[in-house]
């Protein structure tokens, strides 16, 4: 007989609704590993607005080391309402980010049954797609500064950086997630995102190494978009998009929307990817603290985090097993608006719970 497999996951609750859902996320998690024979071992950190308030620290360099000993993070939220905004997100998320190498952001955009979206005649059929976003790059890096400042000669600049290895390793991950997709029967389409007619250094870099890394997938279709044109079609033709590969900044803006397409902040969940290390998951909306405590706010978004994560794992019949779930649940809920659910927080996960076992 073999072994039950264990994980070890580090759990950032975070601020506001961000244990709250970060709970039923683990409800969940242990109900699918009760059916799949598998164990985590969870161990929760008070990384957030609590304590920054208290102690004056965000991350210390001793938890990047201890972070790094775990096969995943599981995250709530990050913002309190009596912090600066960035002093958190910098601190913390941003720090992660970097400092473990987490240079995929993954972010599904899936319209499950029973979710409303925005988008006029378009059902789950039409809406099943994932943006791979550089994570690690661009603007982000922090390359520039401010010189004259509070004058009226003042001078800031920010320069989008990318070296070869950097976009190559993203177009790599892209490009066998287009192959994984196909498999399971997915068009296995990857689509370049960038501004080739503006950024004609950087925008020339990866599309040279995308038209260069394609010779080694000729069973999959590519395509090009400027960043501008990817917005409208997202809204006019989803059903177009099988994997989106990005930079960071144009990324960030997409993924949002992508949000919205999918049905908004209540469900959509991302990853922080590291092929070869830590990777992190977490919901895509804020902590919203005015329903903290309240047993309102949707969970929906933090499960799927979790499913992400059990995926990322190479879990994936216990991964299906809670997309199955979420998508029942979905046709059952009156909306996914915190508050209008038709269940409590914690009835979500409970209900979960229930069709998973």
């Amino acid at each position: 007989m073999s072994e039950k497999k264990v994980y070890k996951i580090a759990v950032l609750p975070g601020d506001g609704t961000g244990p709250e859902v970060v709970a039923e996320g683990i409800k969940v998690l242990e109900a699918v590993g009760k059916r799949f024979d598998i164990g985590f071992d969870f161990k929760e950190y008070d990384f957030g607005g609590e304590r920054y308030l208290s102690t004056g620290e965000t991350l210390p360099e001793s938890a990047i080391d201890e972070l790094k000993n775990f096969k995943a993070i599981y995250l709530g939220a990050i913002g309190h309402p009596d912090v600066a905004p960035g002093i958190l997100e910098l601190g913390i998320l941003l720090k992660i980010r970097f400092v473990m190498d987490q240079y995929i952001n993954l972010r599904p955009v899936k319209l499950y049954p029973g979710v409303d979206t925005p988008l006029k005649d378009k059902g789950p059929e039409d809406i099943d797609f994932v943006v791979v976003r550089e994570n690690t790059g661009g603007l982000y890096t922090g390359h520039g500064g401010i010189t004259r400042k509070d004058t009226p000669y003042e001078v800031a600049s920010q320069v989008m950086v990318y070296d070869r290895q950097m976009v190559d390793r993203c177009l790599k991950y892209a490009f066998e997630l287009a192959v994984e997709r196909k498999k399971e029967g997915k068009p296995g389409r990857l689509t370049l995102v960038q501004k080739t007619n503006v950024l004609t250094y950087v925008g020339d870099l990866w599309y040279r190494a995308f038209i260069d890394m394609s010779k080694e997938y000729p069973d999959i279709e590519t395509d090009y978009n400027h960043i501008d044109a990817a917005c409208m079609w997202m809204v006019k033709n989803p059903e177009w998009y099988d994997v989106l590969v990005i930079s960071n900044m144009f990324g960030d803006i997409i993924t949002d929307l992508g949000a919205m397409v999918q049905g908004g902040m209540g469900i959509a969940a991302g990853g922080n990817i590291n092929p070869e290390g830590t990777s992190m998951f977490e919901p895509i909306g804020g902590s919203a603290p005015k329903y903290t405590g309240k047993d309102v706010i949707n969970p929906l978004a933090a499960i799927e985090a979790g499913r992400m994560m059990l995926k990322h794992l190479g879990e994936k019949d216990a991964a299906k097993a809670i997309e199955d779930a979420v998508s029942q649940i979905c046709t059952e809920l009156k909306s996914l608006t915190a508050g209008k659910m038709g269940l409590s927080t914690s009835g979500v996960g409970n209900r979960l719970v229930e069709l998973i076992s």
